[in-house]
């Protein structure tokens, strides 16, 4: 792995939480500022549709003056790409029936702004979207996988041949099934796991965190902040019981390449 994947990496390494925001959906100054005190790792600022520059500039500047959190763009719209914040990350959505999804935006993003990107702050987010009634899985044209085996062979693509460094496992509205989320998580070598859908509260927050590296709650923030607020103590809960981190003896077995 290059030097400059390594870095990328690096400025979102120790997330545990994150918040959320979709830049078309309204939200208030004060639950800004409750959300940049929450003791969240970090807030995603991305969405499926209506995202554009004007919205996402100005929720990055908002957050801003809500306080000091990290805050990474998930890049949905190249019309949308905004200068400005901590990170950048990247969908790949690896069950999309469409290239644009997989590659054709990425070239061209690449193509129109590549001497202006961040690489060291930039990552790619590698997707299976899981909910097939979401609106991730209508804007990317997303093919429901057939059963568990073909979930955990997109985790191995991602993982032990792309090398990525996030799977992300969307369900977006709906909370997923936690025993595939286990069994993805113990495929895994490389990637850190992200959950993202259907986190309520502390209960799928904590449910979630059991096996993923990284829980992202979103809906939860516009439906209930109380509840969406109570979902970072609940996510230090699960990781301080040593949930979802990998033994060293797993580690040594991925260095050794004994999995293969």
């Amino acid at each position: 792995m290059v030097e400059g994947q390594r870095a990328a990496d690096g400025f979102a390494a120790g997330w545990r939480h994150a918040f959320k925001l979709d830049p078309d959906r309204p939200i208030g100054d004060d639950a800004l500022r409750r959300i940049a005190a929450s003791g969240t790792d970090g807030i995603i600022v991305g969405g499926s549709s209506g995202v554009t520059f004007e919205n996402t500039a100005d929720l990055l500047a908002r957050i801003r003056r809500a306080g000091s959190v990290p805050c990474a763009l998930e890049v949905s719209s190249l019309d949308a790409v905004v200068p400005g914040f901590d990170g950048y990350f990247i969908p790949l959505v690896l069950n999309s029936r469409s290239r644009d999804f997989i590659i054709g935006h990425h070239v061209e993003a690449i193509r129109r702004y590549g001497a202006f990107i961040p690489w060291h702050r930039t990552a790619v987010f590698a997707y299976i979207v899981l909910n097939p009634v979401s609106a991730a899985a209508r804007a990317s044209d997303a093919e429901m996988p057939e059963d568990a085996e073909r979930v955990l062979a997109m985790a191995d693509l991602a993982d032990k041949l792309l090398k990525l460094p996030y799977l992300y496992l969307e369900y977006s509205g709906a909370f997923g099934d936690m025993e595939l989320v286990r069994r993805v998580k113990n495929r895994l070598g490389h990637a850190r796991l992200v959950y993202g859908g259907g986190i309520a509260g502390p209960r799928q927050a904590e449910e979630a965190a059991r096996h993923a590296d990284l829980a992202v709650v979103g809906n939860a923030v516009y439906a209930d902040l109380e509840q969406a607020l109570a979902t970072v103590p609940a996510v230090r809960r699960a990781h301080d019981n040593g949930c979802a981190t990998q033994t060293e003896v797993e580690r040594s077995i991925w260095k050794r390449g004994d999995n293969w």
